[in-house]
């Protein structure tokens, strides 16, 4: 079997991988999932789905209320790296499959590098139960260690609906049960989490916050000079003076911060450090107060 996995072409591992992903963290991989995905047909992605069956033995079930495959309890992957660290970058990318047979030799020839963050990640089972409660829109029970102080218990049922990726950490968009309100749940705060067999009562359409968009108006920040303001709107690509961001409320705040914006009434943060002032302030604050606090 070792032999026949390691002669297997690389566009079909890719097919299989994205079934064990697929099927791992969502709890369920169906024929049209991978002919969608790869964009072929769906005969063929029944002969992928068959060819992992014969490769992986009891990894996958066939469950005809779901119309698809889901992992069994001693799901083992032979073709993915399940790491939150690999999957999660594909998620925000819209990938169906990574890595690719070029080693780590830059594809188009170009070096790249990025900051070495450090990884505030759950552990891989934490990462599966939140994406399948977010997949087949059921509730999730977790052990979450909150900042704040008005949090009562670490125990909390949460129904979330969607990911987020703030550039610098993950976390969840989901309803909390206890406080009966929309909220955001850091990933990496999850001690522990299970999906819970019972439908989500709420989703991203009572969610007001994530549901409408304000467009955030910048300028760069009045204590520069005039040679440095004008660098600054053509980082930013303005033409008229004016740079404006399309951005979901619930994640104004964090926009604010990762573009270092200085959000006092009378722009009086150092603008070397706060480049960007917002002109749209009054409309903005009361989506993001805790931000204003903070960046004050």
């Amino acid at each position: 079997m070792h032999k026949l996995i390691g002669d297997i072409k690389w566009g079909t591992r890719q097919r299989l991988q994205y079934i064990e992903i697929m099927a791992y963290y969502t709890g369920v991989v169906t024929r049209s999932d991978v002919a969608r995905a790869f964009g072929i047909s769906d005969a063929a992605a029944t002969k992928d789905l068959k060819l992992y069956g014969q490769l992986s033995g009891d990894n996958l079930h066939y469950r005809h209320n779901v119309f698809g495959f889901v992992p069994s309890e001693d799901f083992q992957p032979l073709f993915a790296d399940l790491t939150p660290a690999r999957v999660l970058p594909m998620l925000a990318a819209n990938l169906a499959a990574a890595s690719g047979p070029y080693g780590n030799r830059p594809i188009f020839g170009v070096p790249v590098d990025s900051l070495p963050l450090p990884q505030r990640l759950p552990g891989r089972r934490v990462l599966a139960q939140a994406l399948r409660a977010i997949k087949q829109r059921n509730k999730l029970q977790v052990s979450y260690h909150s900042l704040s102080a008005q949090d009562s218990s670490q125990q909390r049922i949460i129904e979330p609906h969607a990911l987020v990726d703030t550039g610098t950490r993950w976390h969840l968009r989901a309803y909390n049960e206890e406080s009966y309100d929309f909220r955001d749940f850091v990933l990496s705060r999850l001690a522990d989490a299970r999906m819970v067999n019972e439908p989500a009562e709420s989703s991203a359409q009572y969610d007001e916050d994530w549901t409408e968009i304000i467009t955030l108006q910048l300028s760069p920040h009045p204590g520069l000079g005039a040679r440095q303001r004008a660098s600054l709107l053509l980082d930013y690509q303005s033409q008229d003076g004016r740079i404006e961001i399309p951005v979901r409320r619930a994640l104004i705040g964090y926009l604010l911060q990762r573009l270092s914006v200085d959000t006092t009434a009378d722009h009086s943060m150092n603008p070397r450090a706060r480049p960007l002032i917002l002109l749209n302030r009054d409309e903005v604050e009361a989506f993001a107060g805790w931000a204003f606090h903070s960046l004050a």
